[in-house]
């Protein structure tokens, strides 16, 4: 897997450090990379991936990240069939594109949270989805729904 230096995000103001709303002493740092992958059909495509660096901001400040500036590092994902937040589980849910559908194994939900880690060895981390076809056809549907959308001008055309 190919990817880029990963890069410091920042708000419209070029901040950086994001304060919580629920805790002023922690905040996060929000990184960006841009991941070549192949997936398990073949299809090769390039991918940005951001994740979320938490911390109290004070720590967060003694790193010294500025706008724009690239780390070492990079951001792997991580899928688990357990919560990544036990008080919001349904936060990191995998959804399956643009079908809404929740990717299961065996019933069980899958999460997917992505990580930044400096760490040269960390990898990611998936879990293969068994509703295939609950899937497949919410992207038939999908795409039957688009083609007659498509087709609607031909009734008005001269």
């Amino acid at each position: 897997m190919k990817t880029t230096k990963v890069k410091v995000c920042g708000n419209d103001n070029g901040d950086v450090i994001i304060q919580s709303k629920k805790n002023p002493l922690y905040g996060h740092v929000q990184v960006e990379q841009y991941v070549n992958e192949v997936d398990d059909n073949g299809f090769a495509r390039v991918k940005k991936r951001t994740a979320l660096i938490p911390g109290k901001i004070e720590d967060l400040k003694r790193f010294n990240f500025k706008y724009n500036s690239e780390i070492d590092g990079q951001i792997i994902f991580k899928e688990s069939l357990v919560p990544f937040n036990p008080k919001n589980p349904d936060i990191d849910i995998k959804i399956a594109g643009a079908t809404g559908i929740i990717c299961t194994l065996e019933g069980q939900t899958i999460y997917r949270k992505n990580f930044y880690s400096q760490h040269p060895n960390a990898h990611d981390v998936s879990i293969k989805h068994d509703n295939d076809e609950e899937i497949r056809n919410a992207y038939q549907e999908i795409k039957e729904h688009m083609e007659s959308d498509t087709n609607v001008g031909e009734d008005f055309s001269l």
